[in-house]
């Protein structure tokens, strides 16, 4: 007996926008037919017996649609609205273009380090950042000083003191503060980071040239958290993070505290340290009181408080003498508060005011010399936004303060300063039909001594289809000068004539980024491919750089030029089951032209490749390979640094309470004490090159975390 063949049309959107998916894989389980969906989101299944079939419709980041249908159906068309997964960036907001959109309907360019991976990065140095952003194309973390670790952080090949870097969107590292910020926050107590690469001045003022790093933290939830984690090195190294979060039923409260430390280890046979002797506290109470349903109150205050000694390793293990004795300390407090109030007027309109007060002391000590500073600097703004369906408007007023003060112990010019920036700023998010949404702004700050400074942006999403989507925005910046550079950080800042606003000038830049997104799944869901293509330029007229006089004195001019970075970025990733593969290029090629000459940037690897293979059974097992590849490198002593790769294997055992971790980093051993120099003279006054590679070679660390 024949059955009747029956013919469907099946018709998939997105559950929120309507909007047709193309691509989507429609298909009747348990027999051959299925097809994919067309440009117009639908596809025809033909040869339908009568009988109970179960039609299912996947989606990459989608949840999987089943539903059991009996053949003959009253109608020929179904439509099926796919949700969204609610995994990482799907549904992810994004604070620091401050708009409460979701990332994937932000003009602005932002890139995403969620939970998962900071929890990754975490394994492998729970004591501060720099891993993890590090291994982010386009950023390479710097480090300045050979003996104490001392890093700052450079987007697209531009120096640290042009990016900004904000915690909960307060910028507390900026100028002398911003000295050990990469080092002084630990990752367990972060919800996510965002990053901004580009001019972002137009979003929070001066600084944000190269871009900006918004480090979120932890809220509380209903649910208690209560997290632990040991670690341990084998170059000496021993961390403990503790962070509890609860949220009662009109206050919640979040504490983090830590305590890590170092003993002085040296691999190589230079005699200074790789990684210098340190003994660090950390710690980060915060209250949150929900006041009304519409009012919302948190208090928050951040306490680091270090000793580092780097130097000759004989001096710091008690064997020095008159040859073995230079040593560089620091020691330092940070102590800042956070405060922020939000009230909403009604289903549109929202104020919120917010203030943070930091204060900053640091005294560095190397033999015959000692520089010691405190810097008090402060923050406030007031913001209104109006957020409707399709358009949204944000303005605000902002104040900041940065004063420093030296307490010099020689007779050489103080480098204080006092400076005072009022800004105000309007933005707009406009979506001007489904496949354009259009972002504007412009910033006015008036900075005491410098003048006005004018700042417009635009950025603009194109979602060409489901699986491409493209971005494009630029605007300017500008930076105020400040003695406290990579350059003169090198040199402890020892006669370093203070910065002149009659002799000094603004920092003022223009830039922009293109990028294109393509994404897709084959094999009815099971390998999912994304590819994301970025080209940048950056250019900053009259850079401020150091230069010598034959005195053995440094001054900081505007040079009469300008320093541009241009390349491009290449992020590919693939996922098959529990395997995940990121492969990552960056191309820079950054310059510094000082009128007929013309000079290639220092400390600049003009190719990066990061790769990264995880193989994850999810409250299970974690492991992960990583390999990454630095081209040469351009020195300021006229020399070029090797090229090397830097590999690593990380593990973690998962089990319903507790989890326990291991990490072999370097594994290659790269250090440029192997291949390289890295300081010339004697070890009684040594003169440090660049430090362009790892010092500390290959380091294994494990550790337990503990979830209550």
């Amino acid at each position: 007996m024949s059955h009747a063949q029956h013919k469907i049309l099946v018709s998939v959107r997105d559950a929120d926008s309507h909007e047709p998916l193309p691509g989507a894989t429609v298909l009747l389980s348990g027999t051959s037919i299925g097809m994919q969906t067309d440009s117009l989101g639908t596809a025809t299944l033909n040869n339908i017996t009568d009988a109970s079939h179960e039609l299912t419709v996947r989606f990459i980041g989608y949840l999987e649609y089943s539903k059991k249908l009996q053949f003959p159906l009253p109608v020929d068309t179904i439509i099926v609205q796919l949700e969204h997964t609610g995994e990482k960036i799907e549904e992810v907001v994004i604070s620091s273009t401050r708009s409460s959109r979701t990332i994937q309907n932000i003009p602005t360019r932002v890139e995403f380090i969620g939970r998962e991976e900071l929890e990754e990065k975490g394994n492998m140095k729970p004591g501060d950042i720099r891993m993890m952003l590090n291994e982010n194309t386009g950023i390479q973390t710097q480090q300045v000083s050979a003996t104490s670790a001392n890093s700052s952080i450079r987007i697209q090949g531009l120096d640290g003191r042009y990016t900004q870097i904000l915690k909960d969107g307060f910028p507390l590292y900026a100028g002398f503060s911003g000295s050990f910020g990469l080092l002084q926050t630990p990752p367990l107590d972060l919800k996510q980071v965002e990053v901004i690469k580009g001019a972002a001045s137009t979003l929070y003022g001066g600084g944000a040239i190269a871009g900006l790093v918004n480090l979120i933290s932890k809220a509380p939830t209903k649910e208690k958290e209560l997290r632990f984690l040991l670690n341990g090195t084998s170059a000496g190294g021993f961390d403990v993070n503790g962070y509890y979060g609860q949220q009662f039923e009109k206050v919640g409260v979040t504490i983090f505290a830590s305590r890590n430390s170092n003993r002085p280890y040296a691999p190589a046979s230079t005699d200074f340290t790789a990684i210098p002797q340190f003994e660090r506290y950390v710690i980060n109470p915060k209250l949150f009181v929900n006041l009304s349903p519409k009012t919302k109150l948190n208090i928050g205050l951040n306490g680091a408080f270090e000793d580092r000694t780097g130097g000759d390793i004989k001096y710091l293990k008690g064997n020095g003498n008159s040859t073995h004795s230079y040593f560089e300390k620091n020691k330092s407090t940070r102590l800042s508060t956070q405060f922020a109030f939000e009230h909403q007027w009604n289903e549109h309109s929202t104020l919120a005011v917010k203030n943070s007060i930091n204060n900053f002391q640091r005294t560095t000590t190397i033999p015959d010399y000692i520089f010691d500073g405190k810097q008090l600097s402060s923050y406030s703004e007031a913001t209104y936004s109006n957020q409707h369906e399709n358009v949204e408007w944000i303005g605000g007023l902002n104040y900041y303060t940065d004063h420093f003060k030296e307490y010099p112990k020689d007779a050489f010019l103080k480098r204080n300063y006092d400076q005072q920036t009022i800004g105000a700023f309007l933005q707009n998010t406009w979506k001007a039909n489904p496949w354009l949404q259009l972002e504007t702004g412009l910033r006015g700050d008036y900075v005491i001594n410098y003048g006005l400074v004018l700042l417009p942006r635009i950025s603009a999403l194109f979602k060409i289809s489901p699986k491409v989507s493209s971005r494009i925005g630029g605007g300017l910046g500008y930076k105020t000068p400040t003695i406290f550079t990579e350059e003169t950080e090198r040199i402890q800042f020892r006669n370093v004539f203070p910065i002149n606003a009659g002799n000094n000038e603004l920092e003022r830049s223009y830039g922009g980024n293109f990028d294109v997104n393509y994404r897709n799944s084959f094999f009815d869901g099971k390998l999912s491919f994304s590819i994301n293509q970025l080209f940048f330029y950056t250019r900053i007229n009259n850079p401020l750089l150091m230069e010598s006089t034959s005195t053995n004195t440094y001054h900081l001019i505007n040079v009469d030029g300008y320093m541009n970075t241009k390349g491009w970025e290449t992020n590919v990733k693939l996922g098959y089951r529990d395997f995940k593969l990121f492969i990552g290029y960056t191309f820079t090629d950054a310059q510094i032209a000082e009128q007929e000459k013309k000079w290639n940037t220092t400390l600049t690897a003009r190719h990066r490749l990061n790769n990264v293979l995880m193989y994850e059974i999810e409250d299970k097992w974690k492991v992960g390979l990583e390999a990454y590849y630095y081209s040469k490198q351009p020195l300021s002593d006229n020399d070029t640094g090797k090229a090397y790769w830097l590999c690593g294997f990380m593990a973690e055992k998962i089990w319903e309470g507790f989890s326990i971790f291991v990490n072999f980093e370097n594994m290659l051993d790269a250090r440029q004490t192997r291949f390289d120099s890295i300081y010339t003279g004697t070890v009684t006054h040594p003169v440090f090159r660049d430090i362009y590679a790892p010092l500390d070679g290959f380091v294994v660390n494990g550790g337990l975390k503990l979830r209550l």
